[in-house]
């Protein structure tokens, strides 16, 4: 169902606009890119990512909260992988959308040299 199928609630756009503010950090999409390889510790976060163990903490506590990411306890430690992959079809169009554009600027600028 898209937005344009149906009318949404209130409570249902600042569910959507939670989610868009997730990924609008950087370190959130670094971390998402690295959960896509597969389930990951914070440590392994942290080494992938180089960022600090307290800021991935508290980025995967946000990707969590909306649900991007889940975690589980193995034996003492907490793992954490993505609970949907669909949120990468988003960033595949935005991706492709910037290609395009950078495409085209250096197209112009070609023709103006």
């Amino acid at each position: 169902m898209t937005v344009r199928e149906t009318e949404l609630t209130p409570q249902q756009f600042e569910r959507l606009a939670e989610r868009f503010r997730a990924l609008g950090e950087t370190a959130r999409l670094q971390i998402m890119n690295c959960l896509r390889r597969g389930v990951k510790t914070v440590t392994a976060i942290v080494d992938e990512t180089e960022l600090g163990q307290a800021n991935v903490s508290k980025h995967l506590r946000v990707l969590f909260d909306v649900g991007f990411v889940r975690r589980r306890k193995e034996g003492v430690r907490t793992v954490y992988e993505l609970s949907d992959r669909t949120v990468f079809d988003l960033c595949d169009i935005v991706c492709g959308r910037i290609t395009a554009d950078v495409r085209a600027q250096r197209k112009l600028l070609q023709g103006r040299g």
